[in-house]
């Protein structure tokens, strides 16, 4: 496994990585991996925010509404097919290279900082 360069806590810290709660998932059959658009909330300070997501083969669109997970949210938007991408939600490889999301296991309010 290829290991990535150190960095300085101040480097990790520009990162920001929030909470955000999904409040509407549909599938987005033009993506090239199985994924779904994302409208999700991440609080009065930052609002709501839309991401594509490659995540359709573990989660439906209803079992993704309502959900707490992680974003991050000071990248450039980017174009993903017809969706504009606003947010990076976050997500590791199960064993079979799916993505598995990343969340909270407690329920926090939408736009709290990862520390």
């Amino acid at each position: 496994m290829k290991k990535e360069p150190e960095i300085t806590i101040d480097d990790f810290m520009k990162v920001d990585i929030r909470v955000g709660r999904v409040v509407r998932a549909e599938p987005f059959p033009e993506a090239r991996k199985p994924s779904c658009r994302l409208r999700i909330d991440f609080g009065p300070d930052f609002g709501e925010r839309r991401s594509s997501a490659a995540i359709a083969v573990r989660y439906s669109p209803e079992a993704l509404t309502g959900r707490l997970v992680l974003a991050v949210v000071n990248l450039p938007a980017r174009q993903v097919g017809p969706v504009r991408s606003e947010v990076l939600v976050l997500g590791v490889l199960d064993c079979d290279d799916e993505v598995i999301l990343v969340a909270p296991d407690r329920d926090v309010r939408p736009g709290s900082r990862l520390h």
